[in-house]
């Protein structure tokens, strides 16, 4: 409670108590060591209200992921002031709103039966603990001191409950502690159990053997496996009787040295060798050998064997099976054709296959790919090694690539160049699909094809068809000679004209100064439009290489038509152009693009030339097209097409005119389709026929 007081000594003890207030509210966190939050609340609930004077007092506190887990409240009954404490939460929400981080510091409301003053204080950083409201009846409330308790006192609240979390936290990671060593103590005893286990199974197998060695000849009798012991120089002491049936050689016949007439002829020399080598290192071995079956069919064997040896470590027998593994021979035979087939076959199509292990960096290289690369065979294969052959150019898209492979797990292709160490480049195409193992480890499978040849195959084929189109463009000009002639002879004959005019004016006497003014000024016009003229003119004639930028199919059309006007007016056509007005632009080759325009054009000329019974009408139109695309038309009244005959008009050297060269419509296509548009043809409701094509709109800046 602040009043104000003259009276110095009822200041000083005014502010005592303050300082008193101030400290018990510093010591609180030390009394708050090891409580919860609720014992935190209850603590504030019962020092505050008789520390300030209160009549309410009011606390929400937030858990750890922000929600309302705790809310509690203190109520001083009064005359005025009637509320149980369950009314006080929603009463504060009335008046304040839901958002407690949103409530104003000061407010005079009415709650209950009376009206109070509230004080509200955030706990922590834009309330993320929880709020604190305060209230009281008297006018002056809050004054200077209570403000400065309470937030004191909310700031310390929020120490105590960070502590609180804290020590909740550390009481929970303290008992999955005790939950993971009770298991990892479990888990222990258990494997020492199953080790116990194991030893005295161990044991029991070790006495059973003992036991049944005396029976050791009977049990090698019954196994389904060829059996031998020999004598330390080699010779043979005993067989089994499966060995016996196999080979139909009796005892007799197969002892000591006898055996060697049931192998292969072929094979015995090596067997031979090979067991003159272990019976001089003294080590183990396994041979491959047929062995001749009673019948007389020999099949293929896995021989080993193995040394006894006494304590001295001087062998005693050598004992050894024989398997049979002709099965398996004959699908290794296979393999290995297959193997040889799939090399031959990567040989011939210039295609290697690869492996690789995302977790492991492990690469695996087929010998073609070693081929291509030009690399060592058998040399170990890094990403580093991979570098060192690729283009430089390439090698940031090739970074990128990897380090999208190695996150995704996806199927993706990808095309890149090597430098060669002799300056050459190979231009590469790769495949790969991505497999996940049973332990999640991913692995890529793919195949790299040298995709060179078809590379300078397909820019040969561009630079013939770089050429082709030059013909055709030369060509279609060649038609446009008369009227280019007169397009460019009008303001020439103006220019001659206008000179002399001008001459005749400055002659005379007084010389007409301002008519040869106006004079020059249109020989300027005529020159003008004569350099227009030369100026489209060259453009569709230049041979240039085809560049790509945002075309205006509009403006380009326009163009087109200035420079083919005189010849349409020549030969009776009516022009009428129908382009859009929010047309997008296109991205392409100007010139080819205008090239393919006036081929349509003069196509659609020629083919109303010998029409006199209805007006020669030609519509060149632009329009948006479905999929964010752009569509030309030009539409004749001509003679039309037949409707089997539309696509036979796009085929090279294929026309319909007797002086055509067949190659327009062939180019133009071929135009169209290397920017990834169509060209087509389609016979008119009426008389005539349409020309259109369709190509992507530029992309969006």
């Amino acid at each position: 409670m602040e009043v104000q007081l003259e009276n110095p000594v009822d200041e000083i003890k005014r502010l005592q108590r303050c300082m008193n207030d101030l400290v018990s509210l510093l010591a609180l966190p030390a009394l708050w060591s090891g409580a919860e939050p609720t014992q935190i609340a209850r603590t504030l609930l019962d020092v505050l209200p008789g520390m300030l004077g209160l009549d309410l007092l009011y606390l929400r506190l937030k858990d750890a992921v922000g929600q309302m887990s705790i809310e509690m409240a203190r109520v001083v009954q009064t005359g005025k002031l009637r509320a149980w404490p369950q009314e006080i939460g929603e009463a504060l929400n009335h008046c304040l709103g839901e958002d407690a981080q949103k409530w104003p510091p000061l407010v005079r409301r009415s709650i209950g039966n009376g009206h109070i003053s509230l004080m509200s204080v955030p706990l922590g950083v834009e309330g993320d603990s929880g709020v604190l409201v305060a209230a009281c009846e008297r006018a002056d409330f809050p004054g200077q001191t209570e403000r400065l308790l309470l937030s004191v006192a909310a700031n310390q609240a929020v120490i105590g409950l960070q502590e609180a979390r804290l020590l909740s936290e550390q009481k929970r990671l303290a008992r999955e502690l005790d939950q993971r060593v009770a298991q990892q103590t479990r888990d222990l005893a258990a494997a020492n159990e199953v080790l116990r286990n194991e030893v005295a199974e161990r044991k029991r197998a070790e006495d059973a053997l003992r036991a049944n060695e005396r029976d050791l000849n009977h049990i090698i009798n019954t196994i389904p496996v060829l059996a031998w012991c020999n004598l330390p120089d080699g010779s043979n002491e005993f067989l089994n009787q499966p060995w016996h049936d196999y080979t139909g050689l009796s005892p007799e016949e197969a002892h000591g040295w006898g055996w060697q007439v049931a192998i292969h002829p072929d094979d015995l020399p090596g067997l031979l060798d090979k067991w003159r080598e272990l019976l001089a290192s003294g080590e183990p071995g396994e041979i491959e050998a047929r062995l001749r079956r009673f019948d007389g069919m020999h099949r293929w064997f896995l021989f080993r064997v193995n040394p006894l040896r006494d304590e001295s470590g001087s062998i005693v027998k050598w004992y050894g099976t024989n398997t049979d593994i002709d099965d398996r021979k004959q699908v290794e035979e296979k393999l290995q054709r297959s193997e040889a087939f799939l090399a031959e076959a990567q040989r011939l199509s210039s295609t290697g296959s690869f492996a690789w292990r995302v977790e492991t960096g492990e690469i695996t290289w087929s010998e073609q790919l070693y081929r291509i690369f030009e690399f060592d065979p058998g040399i170990r294969v890094t990403f580093e090694l991979i570098r060192s052959r690729v283009h430089a150019d390439d090698i940031p898209s090739l970074n990128e690539m990897i380090d999208w492979a190695r996150g995704n797990g996806s199927d993706f292709e990808y095309e890149h160049r090597l430098r060669m160490l002799d300056g050459s480049v190979k231009y590469l195409h790769l495949v790969a699909h991505g497999v996940r193992h049973l332990d999640g480890g991913l692995e890529y499978v793919g195949a790299v094809q040298d995709i060179t040849q078809r590379r300078l195959s397909e820019e040969a084929l561009a630079k013939a068809r770089s050429e082709l189109a030059h013909v055709a463009r030369v060509t279609s000009l060649g038609a446009l000679t008369a009227s280019i002639a007169h397009e460019v002879n009008q303001p020439l004959s103006g220019i001659i004209t206008n000179a002399s005019t001008c001459l005749r004016m400055l002659a005379a006497e007084p010389p007409n100064v301002d008519g040869a003014r106006e004079t020059a000024r249109r020989t300027l016009r005529d020159g003008n439009r004569a350099s227009d003229v030369i100026t489209r003119l060259r453009a569709l004639f230049v041979k240039r290489t085809a560049t790509t930028e945002a075309v205006d199919l509009n403006e380009a059309a326009r163009e087109v038509l200035a420079l083919s006007l005189g010849d349409l007016e020549r030969r009776r056509v009516i022009l009428r152009p129908e382009l859009a007005d929010d047309l997008p632009p296109v991205t392409g080759d100007r010139v080819q693009l205008q090239q393919v325009i006036l081929n349509l054009l003069l196509n659609a000329s020629d083919a109303m030339s010998g029409i006199e019974d209805r007006a020669r009408q030609l519509v060149i139109r632009t329009e948006r097209d479905e999929g964010d695309r752009v569509c030309l038309s030009v539409q004749d009244a001509g003679v039309g097409i037949e409707p089997q005959g539309a696509d036979k008009l796009f085929e090279a050297f294929y026309t319909t005119k007797s002086d055509g060269m067949g190659i327009g419509l062939a180019v133009s296509r071929s135009i169209i389709e290397s920017h990834h548009g169509r060209l087509w043809a389609a016979a008119n409701d009426g008389p005539g026929a349409t020309f259109s094509f369709s190509i992507p709109r530029a992309p969006e800046v």
